[in-house]
This record gives structure tokens, C-alpha cells and sequence, in this order.
């Protein structure tokens, strides 16, 4: 056996990267379990518990300055069992230890540091503890050996705190029973609230940091839609146009980093999320919808090329978790920013003086660790370079073109930032339904092509309906084992609403079907039959804080679960007319109808979920092979609206073969369909309008529906 080997710690057997990452540490980490509680007890020692992630740069930098260091892992091996999660493998883990520190100090993030009970109950904890008493923090030595000395001499006063934070995060978010009726007003108190944060200057919403907020633009979409209001159209153009134009895209490759950190969205947090990337892609082809400003179009196509080049199987189909921010601990984002010395070398004169205008590339950038560094923005648009150059458009669009291709390429050789392939269903589940989506409206075959691949790779290897989901397809070191994590409610609700997008792009109703068995097993394994609503996990392992029931409903990054899958039992009883979905959903969104209001833009998918549930669904059912069906479709899928769905199908005799109950029963019978004509039918509920065969005609139609 080698010297390394023998310096393993137990997370040499894990499967996550982050995890696996921590395997040479001198600190005896071990994986969050039953082992590792019983070893508390029988050492009779408070855990040491560190969440994490491997796109996390403060947790990367704790790993060095502390976890890395021999004197601060003896410390750790003494005093303490120590216990190393990844929060994207088990979020409902990171989920309770979050709302504990969050009791305790008033704030969470990444890492977590908490510091539990043998039993797994947290007492005291907070985010990134520095080497030294730095950032107004205490040392990580001094809180190690306070928290060991408290463990030992004031076992009362911890074991009371415990029970106290417990008490805390066990009602955090339970919401236990229905809080009160209903109402459709809680879209516009949700959408009031959103207009209210919003950042008149720079768009977006709030102050720094400043995230992207999706659900929140995606609601505020649908209600300018049909409103058509002004503001709305001003609060989402700004929103996007800037977005897009800051350093929070990344000018050259596309794709978005995680959020700002200035509300200027000019430096961003540099690491990239697929799940972030799925909801602003939604967010751009929407936008487009609304707007019809074809830069929102460009900017949706750009963030496919990003997913596609950087986080996609091409061989086996599906999405990857995510690209990390640095190289190393020395780095704050080095690979994606610029020094002018940086772009002169790869660039001629003209393209430098073109793309220095443009991305404000100067000899003092906006890197506090290298000041040389630029973070690349849209500073000067190509009009404007071109009246200050004295150059036609075309001539500045050309050399920036041009520039744009050397820099990438030439970043291409530096080292590269990891990139997690892990593959999560919840995840891939958002990212298959934003291409599907982008897909249809953008006429975009390939990512069809692709979304459609990872889909079946997800069912094939995730879902079993004897077992139910899991969430994890496949983890980004081929050396890990694989383990079997247990899908949670976003998996659930997630993938069931991507199996209906798959259906509405298809028609292939074995989608439809699946989107059916996964519904199913949600609400067996996660519905409260007696107060309603969907908790986070199946409660299976109800170790620590796991004991501890949530029903989530905060968007927090990610759509929220519970209104998630409200939203895919809603979009199944349109199709189905099966009262209790539509019962389930409304109970559902009962349980939080009291303090939804409360939350604002925070609650925006819950937003959503009341939209569908308040407002008639609109089938539109497109029958035919031609060109005229196919300008039918473009016609249908144009407009955008949360409660309108578009399905195509061909002219034959077993049409009824491709639709879901509700639908069946009345398409093969109009008598247009029988003639195999190319028309259009526009549905709700059990009842259709007579069939339309002109797109124009069919244009107007959508627009008194969406009144």
C-alpha cells in the first residue's frame, strides 16, 4: 500500500467531486450518516460539519487556510468527529443546517460551518471562518477550541441551544395546514413587490449583490403579456438588456455567472450554474416572445452554446452541474478576465482599439487582487464606437467579431476552470425544458434533438416506478462509486414538468404518460395528506436535523418545490381534467396562501403556479404535415403565456393515438380533422373553438384568449 493511500481519509470512498476533493486532508472527514453519529456518541464529541460545493470559492479557500493545515486538523482529529457534505449531492441535508445557522447568526451561505451534537442537533455555526481574527471574524482556531471547551463544561447550556435551534428550523418551514383561502390577487402583490425592487438605473432587481431573480421575470413576462402595462415592459427590457450587456454574461463564450457583486452587473461571482443558465435561457426566449427584440433571441441562442460546449454529454446526453469560478486559491476569476497587455497580444491594432471601446478594456480593470485585470461589459455600443472611430457599423461589428473569436480561442489555452459533471436530475430536468422551449420558438433543431436525448437517458437510468427517482444520474469522477441518492421533490417535480414540454414538442404521448407515473410517485411519496402540501424528502433517514419537515416554497435560487409541482399537477389536469390534480394543487397552494403575499418576489414561482390555477388553460392543437401546419405552429407558439400550451400533430386517420384524455375525446371528431385538413384548434377544458386555417386569423384568436 503506498504512502498516499495510507493518508486517505474516509471521503476517498465518496462519490461527490467536492467531497472526493477533501480526500488527501489530513482532517478525518467522513460522509454525513449513521456511522458518523454513532462515532460521536461513542467518542462523546460534538461534530464538526462543513457544507460545501465545488464550484465554491470561500469553500475552497477555507480548505486551504484551515482543513488543509496539519495544527488545525490535529485540533480537529482531537476535539471533534468531523463530517464533509456536498450541498448539490443532498440539498435537504444543506437545506436544515442552513435555516439553523441562519437562527443562529443571522446569516448562512457557503461553507456552512456548524458544530452539532453527537445526535446530529446544531448548536452553534456560521459561514467562513478565517485562519486569523480577520473580516470582523473570529479565528477558526479560537472558535475550534471555544466550541470544544463549551462541549465539555457547559453540556447543559449546548444541549438547551440545541433543542432551541431545532425548535427554530423544525418550524421554518413546515407551514402545517392550510393558512387560508386562495386568491388570484397574490400574482399582482407578488409582481407590485417585484416593481418595487426594481433597479431603475440598472435593472434587475434589489442592490448589491445582485442576483438574476428568473421566476420573477418570468412572471412579470406573462403578466405584460396580457396587460401589456408599460412599467412591466420597462422593468423587463432593462432587466435582460442589461444582464446582458454587464460582466455577469460572459462576453465571449455566453452563459451567465452565478450573480454580481456590484448592482452595476459588472463583476460577477465568476462560477456558472447550469440551473441559472436553464431559467435565464427561459427568460431570454420569453423575452423575445413578449418584446420581439431579437437581441434577447441572439443572447438565448448564445447561452445554448455556452451549455452546449461546456456542460453537455454530447456522447450520452445530459447537462453538467457546473464550471468553477478559479483555478486555484491565488485566483479571483484570472481565466475570464483581461489585462490590456492580455488583448494587445492576440489582437491587431484596429481589433484592439475596437474591443478595448466596447468591453472597457483599460490598463486599470476592476480586479481588486490585480487592478491590471478588466472583467469584460458592453460599455460602448457598436454605433457609438463606430461614430467615435469614424468607421461604418459593419466595420466595427466585423473587427469585433473578429476579436471576440481570438480572445476566446486564446483563452481557451489557459488553464481551465473544473468543471462538475456531475449529472442531477432536478437540474437537468430545468435545462431539458429550457431547450425544448427555446427550441419551438427559436426553431432550433438540434437542441431538440439534444434535450430530447438527455430526457431519455434521465428516464432510462433515474426512474424506476417501483423505486422511484433518483438524484443522481452519474458523478463527474469516473473513479467514484455510484451512489443511489434519493430523489427529492424538485427531481420530481422538475422532471414531470419536463416530460410535458417533451410531449408539447413531440406529441409522442409516452412523455405524457411518464409525466403521469412521475406525478404519481410524487404525491405518494411527498404530499401531506393531512395538512397539504409537498415536503422536501421522503424522511427516510431522519438523522440530526433531517427530522426536521420542510414544505419549500421560497425560491431559493431554484424554483421553489412545492409550487413547482403544483405547476405540473396543474399542467396535467388541463390535459386530463382529472379533478384531483387540480384539488391537490389548489391545497397545495392553499397551505401557503397567507404568507405568500409576504414573500413577494421571492414566492414568483408560486406566482406562476396561481396564474395557471386562475386562470383557463389554452390548448392549441395544430393538425397537418405542410407548409401551412407549419406556419400554423409558428403562429401558435409566437406569443407567450404561462396557461398556453401548443402540440402538433400529423393529419391521420389515428390522430387520437397522440393526445391525452381530455383532447381525445374532441379533436378526431371535428370534421376538419377528419379531412385531414391543416388547421388549427384552440381549446380549454372539455370544449374547442371551430378549427381556424389561417395563420393570421389564428394570431387574433390567441390575442382575445390571452385578454
Amino acid at each position: 500500500m503506498s504512502t498516499e493511500t495510507k493518508e486517505l481519509n474516509a471521503l476517498a470512498q465518496a462519490s461527490s467531486a467536492y467531497l472526493r476533493s477533501a480526500m488527501h486532508q489530513p482532517v478525518r472527514w467522513r460522509e454525513f450518516g449513521a456511522e458518523a453519529l454513532a462515532a460521536a456518541k461513542a467518542e462523546d464529541k460534538p461534530i464538526l460539519l462543513d457544507i460545501g460545493a465545488v464550484w465554491c470559492h470561500w469553500c475552497h479557500v477555507m480548505d486551504r487556510e484551515s482543513y488543509d493545515d496539519p495544527e488545525v486538523a490535529a485540533l480537529i482529529n482531537e476535539k471533534f468527529i468531523a463530517v464533509k457534505v456536498d450541498r448539490d449531492e443532498r440539498p435537504d441535508i444543506d437545506a436544515r443546517y442552513q435555516a439553523a445557522v441562519s437562527a443562529i447568526s443571522g446569516q448562512g451561505g457557503w461553507p456552512l460551518t456548524a458544530f452539532l451534537t453527537p445526535d446530529g442537533k446544531p448548536f452553534y455555526g456560521g459561514t467562513y471562518f478565517p485562519p486569523v481574527e480577520h473580516y470582523g471574524r473570529p479565528s477558526f482556531r479560537r472558535v475550534l477550541a471555544s466550541i470544544a471547551e463549551a462541549y465539555k463544561s457547559k453540556r447543559d447550556e449546548v444541549t438547551e441551544s440545541a433543542q432551541q435551534v431545532m425548535s427554530a428550523i423544525s418550524q421554518a418551514e413546515a407551514f402545517a395546514g392550510r393558512s387560508a383561502d386562495f386568491s388570484p390577487a397574490v400574482i399582482g402583490k407578488i409582481v407590485d413587490s417585484a416593481a418595487k425592487m426594481f433597479d431603475v438605473q440598472h435593472g434587475g432587481f434589489g442592490t448589491a449583490p445582485k442576483f438574476p431573480h428568473p421566476s420573477a421575470l418570468d412572471l412579470l413576462i406573462d403578466r405584460y403579456t396580457k396587460a401589456h402595462e408599460q412599467y412591466l415592459g420597462v422593468i423587463i427590457n432593462a432587466s435582460l438588456d442589461k444582464m446582458a450587456k454587464g460582466g455577469v454574461y460572459d462576453q465571449l463564450a455566453g452563459g451567465f455567472h452565478r450573480y454580481s457583486v456590484d448592482e452595476r452587473w459588472v463583476v460577477p461571482h465568476f462560477e456558472k450554474m447550469s440551473y441559472d443558465n436553464s431559467e435565464l435561457l427561459k427568460n431570454y426566449v420569453h423575452g423575445f416572445q413578449a418584446t420581439g427584440n431579437e437581441f434577447f433571441a441572439e443572447v438565448a441562442r448564445d447561452i445554448i452554446r455556452w451549455m452546449d460546449e461546456w456542460l453537455s454529454d454530447r456522447e450520452r446526453g445530459g447537462f453538467y452541474a457546473s464550471q468553477d469560478a478559479d483555478i486555484n486559491m491565488d485566483d479571483d476569476g484570472d481565466y475570464f478576465t483581461w489585462t490590456l497587455d492580455e488583448a494587445r497580444a492576440v489582437l491587431t491594432p484596429g481589433e484592439t482599439e475596437v474591443a478595448a471601446l466596447c468591453y472597457d478594456i483599460g490598463p486599470i480593470g476592476e480586479m481588486h487582487h490585480n487592478p491590471a485585470k478588466n472583467v469584460l461589459f458592453v460599455a460602448m455600443s457598436v454605433e457609438e464606437i463606430a461614430a467615435k472611430l469614424k468607421k461604418s457599423p459593419d466595420e466595427v461589428r466585423t473587427l469585433l467579431d473578429s476579436a471576440k473569436k481570438k480572445m476566446y480561442a486564446a483563452r481557451l489555452l489557459r488553464p481551465t476552470p473544473y468543471v462538475d459533471k456531475t449529472v442531477y436530475v432536478s437540474w437537468n430536468a430545468m435545462s431539458i425544458s429550457a431547450y425544448l422551449i427555446a427550441a419551438r420558438v427559436l426553431d432550433l433543431e438540434e437542441p431538440q434533438r439534444f434535450a430530447l436525448k438527455s430526457l431519455d437517458r434521465i428516464l432510462a437510468e433515474a426512474w424506476d416506478p417501483h423505486r422511484g427517482l433518483l438524484h443522481v444520474v452519474a458523478y463527474s469522477d469516473p473513479k467514484a462509486g455510484k451512489r443511489a441518492v434519493p430523489g427529492m421533490l424538485d427531481d420530481y417535480a422538475q422532471l414531470a414538468n419536463a416530460c410535458i414540454e417533451a410531449y408539447e414538442s413531440t406529441s409522442v404521448l409516452t412523455y405524457f404518460t411518464f409525466a403521469q407515473k412521475i406525478a404519481e410517485a410524487m404525491v405518494a411519496k411527498f404530499y401531506d395528506p393531512t395538512s397539504g402540501g409537498f415536503f422536501d424528502a421522503d424522511n427516510v433517514e431522519a438523522l440530526g436535523a433531517l427530522a426536521a419537515r420542510r414544505k419549500p416554497f421560497q425560491d431559493s435560487p431554484t424554483p421553489a418545490g412545492n409550487p413547482a409541482a403544483a405547476i405540473a399537477l396543474l399542467r396535467l389536469y388541463a390535459y386530463t381534467d382529472d379533478a384531483i390534480l387540480k384539488e391537490k394543487a389548489e391545497e397545495t397552494l392553499e397551505v401557503f396562501a397567507a404568507m405568500a403575499p409576504q414573500y413577494g418576489m421571492f414566492a414568483a414561482t408560486y406566482g406562476i403556479a396561481a396564474v395557471l390555477l386562475s386562470e383557463p388553460h389554452t390548448q392549441v392543437v395544430v393538425v397537418g404535415e405542410d407548409a401551412k401546419a407549419d406556419e400554423l405552429a409558428r403562429a401558435a407558439v409566437a406569443p407567450f403565456a404561462f396557461n398556453k400550451s401548443v402540440i402538433k400533430l400529423p393529419a391521420n386517420e389515428a390522430v387520437a393515438q397522440y393526445l391525452p384524455p381530455v383532447l381525445a375525446t374532441t379533436v378526431p371528431e371535428l370534421p376538419a380533422v377528419k379531412e385531414k385538413q391543416s388547421v388549427a384548434i384552440i381549446c380549454s377544458g372539455t370544449s374547442c373553438q371551430p378549427p381556424i386555417s389561417d395563420p393570421a386569423e389564428l394570431t387574433r384568436a390567441l390575442a382575445l384568449t390571452a385578454r
